[in-house]
């Protein structure tokens, strides 16, 4: 039944395959549970959750109540993205409410190793991520200590922003890392995504996309042909 499987590794499922996450900060907030449904449907894989404490980012977004609420109504793969200034305080909260995996910012601690061994300890797949203003190297010494890593195409912390090309080098720069490294890590990218600009992440490497108003605001509300262009 949805929401009853064990936790997941992002980064064993569907090898070889791009994954598509849509971001559940562009659906409609009037009928969520519908929402996930039908991208669900259309053939998500991985539902994207942005959680904004308005510390870390200057924005609220929605809190552990609400993932909760949703887990038992999906079986796609939960991705919890951390955009808060204390992810090992909150990563237990987002573990009981029902997260596969938890991503946090490389800025928001001084030492990323802790608290993704906390995650690991919680049942979950780790995460690191950074802003666009932050190097490769701030987050190249923890890559074979997680599951994914997420670069960002935009600034964190508002849903609508236009995809910065300039990142392409840096997605390209973990590419190359995790193929040396040999194991098996998701690289995802957020901000930004379309049929145009996931096809510049796709060559450059990415294999797991965040599309947010791609997807839960396309012209045609056909979710599954929005999905589709994106892979």
């Amino acid at each position: 039944m949805p929401g009853t499987t064990p936790r997941r590794d992002v980064s064993q499922s569907l090898p070889g395959r791009v994954l598509i996450a849509p971001s559940l900060l562009a659906a409609r907030y009037d009928s969520l549970a519908t929402e996930v449904a039908a991208v669900e449907k259309g053939g998500a894989e991985v539902l994207h959750l942005d959680i904004m404490d308005g510390h870390f980012v200057p924005n609220i977004s929605f809190g552990a109540d609400l993932v909760k609420s949703l887990r038992p109504l999906s079986g796609m793969l939960f991705d919890v993205h951390l955009m808060i200034s204390d992810p090992l305080a909150y990563a237990p909260r987002f573990q009981a409410a029902g997260a596969d995996h938890i991503t946090f910012h490389v800025e928001a601690v001084q030492d990323p190793s802790p608290v993704i061994r906390a995650i690991h300890d919680l049942g979950c797949t780790a995460g690191l991520s950074l802003r666009p203003g932050t190097p490769a190297s701030a987050l190249l010494p923890y890559l074979q200590e997680v599951e994914m890593v997420l670069v960002m195409t935009v600034e964190p912390g508002f849903g609508g922003q236009s995809f910065r090309e300039e990142q392409l080098p840096k997605i390209r720069e973990f590419r190359q890392a995790i193929d040396a490294l040999g194991k098996p890590i998701r690289l995802e990218v957020d901000g930004g995504i379309g049929a145009a600009t996931a096809a510049l992440c796709r060559e450059a490497g990415a294999d797991t996309l965040v599309a947010g108003s791609s997807v839960f605001r396309c012209p045609d509300g056909d979710y599954r042909r929005a999905i589709d262009a994106l892979r």
